[in-house]
């Protein structure tokens, strides 16, 4: 089921992409959420009706989330969900870069099965099922083997770095950022940088599908400290993310105050 599963999030995120491009660099109506939850466009709005219409036609069964859906809490008594972004990295979309992204997912009993990233203007498609590895554009993927933390390449907000955050100085790391969070995962397992860290609390729609290409290219993915995440939650969020190898997750986890 799997597999089929990350057939129908590739066709919807292709399709998702068609819907962008129409839109893109071409001053979309745009508008803040309230509570500071950020910008969404009405090419977000238009991308979410056709994913939800066309998944939960294909899937009937599966729960939904969304963050461009009100929340239905019928989604906790599913055994499969979708968890979609309809763009992650709305800001990025609005000023005319490249680098957002469509993030949809499968959850089974809240674990990732299926996961599709896709960055339309970049023509970079992430995919992974769970136990088959994750890929990009077909080619097989494989996370940085780097196991010492001081000098790794790590996409993370500068904030991170306050001495507040560590036991003790603050590592000293080649620094990096992306507005889709979701695309630094993939970024993590296609192995260009060695780890993310976002220390602040993270919505299940940005770190569910990267999550799982992340740890079927090798790296580890867990909260900030160092648990589990999980998608079958009444409050869809995760204490932040952390993605590395496994020598390097242990060492960011163990300094982390």
């Amino acid at each position: 089921m799997p597999v089929r599963d990350l057939d129908l999030l590739t066709e919807a995120a292709r399709a998702a992409g068609h819907i962008a491009e129409r839109y893109w660099r071409r001053d979309p109506a745009t508008w803040d959420k309230p509570g500071h939850q950020g910008p969404v466009t009405e090419a977000d709005l238009e991308i979410d009706r056709m994913l939800h219409d066309r998944l939960r036609a294909a899937r009937p069964a599966y729960g939904w989330l969304s963050e461009e859906s009100e929340d239905d809490p019928a989604r906790l008594e599913a055994e499969h969900i979708f968890v979609v972004d309809p763009i992650d990295g709305t800001r990025a979309f609005i000023g005319g870069e490249r680098t957002f992204a469509h993030a949809l997912a499968v959850a089974r009993s809240g674990a990732i099965t299926a996961a599709v990233v896709y960055l339309p203007m970049m023509g970079a498609l992430y995919q992974a099922t769970v136990g088959r590895g994750a890929r990009l554009n077909g080619r097989r993927l494989r996370a940085s083997s780097r196991d010492r933390l001081e000098g790794a390449a790590v996409l993370t907000a500068r904030a991170a770095l306050d001495p507040d955050h560590w036991t003790g100085p603050p590592p000293h790391l080649k620094r990096s950022l992306r507005a889709s969070l979701a695309y630094r995962l993939c970024l993590v397992a296609e192995g260009r940088y060695d780890a993310m860290l976002t220390l602040r609390d993270s919505w299940d729609w940005d770190t569910a599908a990267g999550s799982l290409i992340a740890r079927e290219a090798g790296a580890s993915v867990t909260d900030r400290r160092g648990g589990a995440l999980r998608f079958d939650t009444a409050h869809p969020v995760s204490a932040g993310v952390i993605a590395a190898p496994p020598a390097l997750h242990s060492q960011i986890v163990t300094r982390l105050a």
